[in-house]
């Protein structure tokens, strides 16, 4: 059975009004100040988390760089004043860091009875199979 640490439940509320912060920043017409600390709590919420080395890990993988250069820039562009460029280039970095965890997201929310309803409606399902990979052609 795996454990939660303390320093894991002060990262997952750190993480959390990270999110909140971010969220409410957007909200409030892309508010430079609450971005730039919804994207210091989230990112220490993450390593509090998963701690610093896998941290460090994950975003400075050299299949990652392009996606890590692009989430770190737009929150780079975010602190020097700009936060619809900085978050426009940080959700890109985000898709392209997250992009391979999205298929495994898609087929999860399938599977839970209200959304999955939803997500399997022929319109949506074409467009997340496409997206997540259809999971049905891989079966043998």
């Amino acid at each position: 059975m795996i454990e939660i640490t303390d320093f894991q439940k002060i990262g997952v509320g750190l993480a959390g009004f990270g999110v909140s912060f971010l969220f409410l920043g957007v909200l409030l017409l892309f508010d430079k100040g609450l971005i730039a600390i919804g994207n210091i709590l989230f990112l220490s919420g993450l390593a509090f988390v998963i701690g610093l080395e896998r941290t460090f890990r994950f975003f400075f993988q050299w299949h990652k760089a392009r996606g890590s250069i692009a989430f770190f820039g737009g929150i780079s562009v975010v602190l020097f004043g700009y936060p619809l460029i900085g978050m426009l280039i940080e959700c890109y970095g985000f898709f392209v860091l997250f992009s391979g965890f999205f298929p495994v997201a898609i087929n999860f929310l399938r599977r839970i009875p209200v959304i999955g309803t939803i997500l399997n409606m022929p319109p949506i399902s074409t467009y997340l199979d496409g997206l997540a990979g259809d999971q049905y052609k891989t079966m043998i």
